[in-house]
């Protein structure tokens, strides 16, 4: 058993031991307690509130709210109606309730006998207003949250300027590794590109909820960029540091602050939040052929709005902006007078070549014999490139591979950051934790996280692989598209709010 479900398991036997002795305080059996769904209709008699309250306890979401509201009218029972008391007791209700119950000074009173305490104006807005924070922390955090779309990488799946809802639910809810932060914020403060929000005073080991389901191929999933542990501050994550690092040298990076900025680290938790398409899952191995995946040397299907650069050729005249416009092509250069580089789905591919002014529609892809130095693992050893990638195993938890001063550029990050072992290489020898090895038995689980625009795209072709403490959740709805580049009303997208994301 893991330490955390220990501590779940403690927290929710302190909170019965509480409610036990408040039930037979306010004239119950203490058994009843235990008793699950009863022990819920009682609760409600002891703060006397409607028994149409049992409707919002069974609905997930709204559950969370009406359990701290039972606890709040708990506490007024015993006259705690300070805004710090009734904070403490939202916050640390396994405390607070058998607090109130096995203490002998802890007198309860019934509803109908409390005497009624007038608040100010400005108490009613703090109480509003903590609770509110309590709240909704308590849900962006464990079930649902809500996210912009900033930069182009899954364009057409998802666009810039798409809001969406990414279920925290589905791979079980991640326990904050960095639980110390200013409510709502991110990594850095608002208003500010450097002040940090949280505090790493403590710091939790990774521990993830039971989910409703697993990562499957395909899934859109929202996770923490892995290359952003160390970063530069000028570049944020548009530009790795590592890629900094391996153009101009560890010294020149973090020695002219100028050119490069302030270097820093950040958690796991508090690293930018990403979104791709999980390609490749635990277990797989993958391999990237004319710019087609191929899972286990089956083809992965194309999902409908994945996109590649194209090679346009007219007989002179111009693609008229009403065509691209109505197929939404917003990526494209137009090189010649009558050449373009744009980036097509198949559909829109199939529009365009049958153009009447339209001579050649071509997808561009780079040749299997061309290394691409910036692709994962950035070795002659493995000369790949964006289209044509692998065949690359994808780490699954208690699986085992072959090591060797051959291959450790696939696995030394694994080895080294994710798993915090200390790896040493030698000419002819591998090194973990100071013994000579020729394997290795990975700890979590690892996943291939690729942008539906495939040419336009920083993903695991990249830096490689994404552990499972760095997924956040996933992308479920888009609520609202906003097009910035239009005005006023023009800017939502009316055809492409309330959607689900597939």
């Amino acid at each position: 058993m893991s330490i955390y479900m220990l501590i779940v398991i403690l927290f929710f036997a302190a909170s019965v031991v509480g409610l036990w002795r408040i039930f037979e305080k306010a004239g119950y059996q203490g058994w009843m307690a235990i008793v699950p769904f009863y022990n819920f209709y009682i609760w409600l008699k002891v703060i006397k509130k409607p028994l149409w309250w049992y409707i919002f306890i069974v609905l997930p979401y709204i559950n969370v709210f009406t359990l701290l509201l039972m606890v709040v009218e708990t506490l007024k029972c015993f006259k705690k109606d300070g805004l710090g008391q009734q904070a403490l007791g939202v916050l640390f209700p396994f405390v607070y309730l058998p607090y109130l119950g096995l203490s002998s000074r802890e007198k309860y009173t019934h509803p109908d006998k409390l005497v009624h305490v007038k608040k100010s104006s400005m108490r009613e807005w703090a109480d509003a207003i903590i609770f509110a924070v309590i709240a909704a922390t308590i849900i962006r955090t464990f079930f649902i949250e809500a996210y912009t779309i900033p930069t182009s990488s899954m364009e057409k799946s998802l666009l810039v300027g798409d809001y969406l809802f990414v279920s925290k639910l589905s791979y079980g809810p991640r326990v904050p590794m960095t639980p110390i932060a200013f409510p709502f914020a991110h990594h850095t403060l608002p208003l500010t590109q450097s002040i940090k929000s949280y505090s790493e005073l403590i710091k939790l080991d990774y521990y993830r909820f039971p989910g409703m389901r697993t990562i499957d191929n395909n899934d859109v999933v929202v996770f923490n960029y892995p290359d952003g542990d160390t970063l530069s501050l000028k570049f944020q994550s548009n530009i790795s540091y590592y890629s900094l690092v391996r153009e101009y040298g560890r010294e020149a990076v973090w020695s002219d602050e100028q050119r490069f900025g302030e270097i820093v680290a950040r958690p796991v938790d508090k690293r930018e939040n990403f979104i791709k398409r999980a390609v490749g899952i635990p277990g797989d191995t993958l391999q990237i052929m004319d710019g087609e995946i191929h899972i286990n040397s089956e083809k992965l299907p194309f999902p409908e709005g994945v996109q590649f650069r194209h090679h346009v050729v007219t007989s002179g005249s111009q693609i008229h902006d009403r065509v691209l416009n109505r197929l939404e092509i917003i990526d494209y250069d137009r090189i010649s007078t009558n050449e373009y580089v744009m980036a097509l789905t198949d559909e829109s591919a199939g529009v365009i070549s049958n153009l009447p002014n339209v001579e050649k529609v071509e997808k561009i892809v780079k040749p299997r014999n061309f290394h691409e130095s910036h692709i994962f693992p950035f070795h002659d050893n493995f000369p790949w490139n964006e289209d044509n990638f692998g065949p690359l195993y994808i780490p699954r938890k208690g699986a085992t591979i072959e090591l060797s001063p051959d291959n450790i550029m696939l696995w030394e990050r694994i080895i080294d950051v994710y798993e915090d072992n200390d790896l040493e290489v030698t000419e002819s020898q591998v090194y973990v934790n100071g013994e000579p090895v020729d394997s290795y038995t990975f700890q979590m689980d690892y996943y291939f996280l690729v942008g539906d625009n495939r040419h336009n795209s920083a993903d695991s072709r990249y830096w490689g692989f994404v552990p499972e403490d760095h997924v956040v959740g996933r992308a479920m709805f888009v609520w609202l598209s906003l097009d910035n580049t239009k005005s006023f009303l023009n800017k939502i997208r009316i055809d492409k709010t309330f959607r689900v994301v597939r």
